[in-house]
C-alpha cells in the first residue's frame, strides 16, 4: 500500500472507527472481568464466614487459604492474606449491615402492627421489600473496582451510607482518589441538607434534582484565608481554584464566569458567580457572603435571578436557581426569608481551611530557624 493510499481520508476514518470500537471492546471487557472477579469473591466471602461459623475455623483458615490459592494460581492477584481479610469484611459488612436493617424494620412494622388490623401484614411487607431490594444492591456493588469497595467500607459507617457512594461512582464515574475525597469531606450528611424553596418555586421532579445538588455546608478546604478577607477575595480564590471549586459544586456545574454584568435600566449590576448546570438545563447564580445571612440578602437574589431569567434564560432554559453561601446562617431566619420569595433558591454555609491562629503562630520556629537546624554545617559536604 503506497503513503497515499495510507494518508486517505477514507483510510483514516476507517482507522478512527477501529480504535473507537478496540477500546470500547478493552472497556466492555475490563467491566465484564471486574464484574466476574467481585461476584466470586461475594461468593468466597460467604463461604468463608459459612465455614468459619459451622466448623468454627480460626483465623489460621486464611492464611492457610491464601497460601494454597497464591501456590495454585500464582500469576494471579488477589489471593493475599491481607486481600481475602478484606474479603471477608466486605461481604460481613453489607451481609450484618442487612440484617440490622431488617431487625430495625421489623421493629418499626411491630409498632405500626401494633394500631392496625390483625389482617394487615406490615412486617412481612417491609422484610419482603428488602429482600427484593438486595440482590440489586449487591449487583451494584459488583460494578464498582475492588478498591473502591475496601475503601468505602473501610471509611463508612453503616449500610446505607456506603450504598449511596456505591451508587454516586457509578452514576458519576469517580475514580478512587476522588472517591476518598468526596467520603472524606461527608458528601453523604451535606447533599440535599440546605434550606431551600424549590418544593414551593420549582415542578417536581425539579424541585427534587434541584435540593439534591445544594450542600449544607459546604467545604472549601482548598483555600486557607486571612482573617479579614472579603466577598471579592473568596469570590477570587474560589475561581482560581476552579477544578477543585467544581468538584465540591458537585456533577453537571458549568462555570459561565465571575462578576457577569446585566443591565436592569440604567444601572449595572454584577453576579459574584454564574453557572450552567448540564442536567437541571438552568443557570445557577452563587452569591457570596462572608458573614452571617441577613433576610435583605434573599431580596437581591431574588432580583437577580429575575434579571437573568429576562436577559439570559432561553426558551429551553428552565427556571434559574440561585445559592447564597453564608459564614453562617440561622435556620429559621432563613426559612422566614423564603417563605414569600417566588424565585427557586437555597441558602447554604461554607467551611475553609482554618488559619493558624495567632496564639499559635508565636511558638512556632521561623523558617530562618528551621534553616538553621536542618541545614548542612558551614563547610559541611553537600
Amino acid at each position: 500500500m503506497s503513503d497515499a493510499h495510507l494518508t486517505a481520508v477514507e483510510y483514516r476514518d476507517w482507522l478512527k472507527d477501529i480504535k473507537q470500537r478496540l477500546r470500547q471492546a478493552q472497556v466492555k471487557a475490563a467491566v465484564q472481568v471486574n464484574t466476574a472477579l467481585l461476584t466470586f469473591y461475594w461468593d468466597l466471602g460467604a463461604d468463608i464466614v459459612e465455614r468459619q461459623k459451622s466448623a468454627q475455623w480460626g483465623s489460621g483458615f486464611l492464611k492457610q487459604l491464601s497460601a494454597d490459592l497464591m501456590a495454585e494460581f500464582p500469576d494471579m492477584k488477589g489471593f493475599s492474606y491481607r486481600n481475602i481479610r478484606s474479603i471477608r469484611q466486605w461481604y460481613l459488612f453489607y451481609a450484618e449491615g442487612v440484617a440490622d436493617l431488617a431487625t430495625s424494620c421489623g421493629q418499626i412494622a411491630q409498632q405500626v402492627a401494633s394500631q392496625l388490623p390483625a389482617s394487615e401484614e406490615p412486617i412481612k411487607v417491609e422484610q419482603l421489600s428488602l429482600q427484593l431490594k438486595w440482590p440489586q444492591a449487591v449487583a451494584k456493588l459488583v460494578q464498582i473496582p475492588w478498591g473502591h469497595n475496601r475503601e468505602i467500607i473501610s471509611k463508612c459507617k453503616n449500610v446505607t451510607e456506603a450504598l449511596f457512594y456505591v451508587n454516586k461512582t457509578i452514576e458519576h464515574n469517580w475514580s478512587r482518589n476522588v472517591l476518598i475525597h468526596q467520603i472524606e469531606s461527608g458528601l453523604y450528611e451535606r447533599e440535599g441538607k440546605a434550606v431551600t424553596n424549590f418544593a414551593e418555586t420549582l415542578p417536581a421532579p425539579q424541585s427534587d434534582l434541584a435540593q439534591q445538588l445544594i450542600k449544607d455546608p459546604y467545604n472549601f478546604d482548598f483555600l486557607t484565608m486571612t482573617a479579614d478577607y472579603n466577598e471579592r477575595d473568596l469570590e477570587k480564590a474560589l475561581t482560581d481554584h476552579i477544578t477543585k471549586f467544581l468538584l465540591e459544586l458537585g456533577a453537571g456545574f458549568a462555570y459561565v464566569g465571575r462578576q457577569k454584568e446585566l443591565q436592569v435600566g440604567e444601572r449595572d449590576f454584577f453576579l459574584d458567580l454564574l453557572f450552567y448546570h448540564t442536567k437541571l438545563h438552568c443557570y445557577v447564580v452563587i452569591e457570596l457572603k462572608t458573614g452571617e445571612f441577613e433576610p435583605e440578602y434573599a431580596g437581591k437574589l431574588n432580583f437577580y435571578l429575575k434579571a437573568v431569567d429576562e436577559q439570559l434564560r432561553g426558551d429551553r432554559d428552565e427556571p434559574t436557581i440561585g445559592i447564597l453561601l453564608c459564614k453562617t446562617r440561622d435556620r429559621v431566619v432563613v426559612e422566614y426569608a423564603l417563605s414569600d420569595i417566588h424565585k427557586p433558591m437555597g441558602v447554604s454555609q461554607y467551611q475553609l481551611t482554618r488559619a493558624l491562629p495567632d496564639n499559635l503562630k508565636s511558638s512556632l520556629p521561623s523558617i530562618e530557624e528551621l534553616e538553621a537546624e536542618f541545614g548542612n554545617p558551614e563547610g559541611g559536604d553537600e
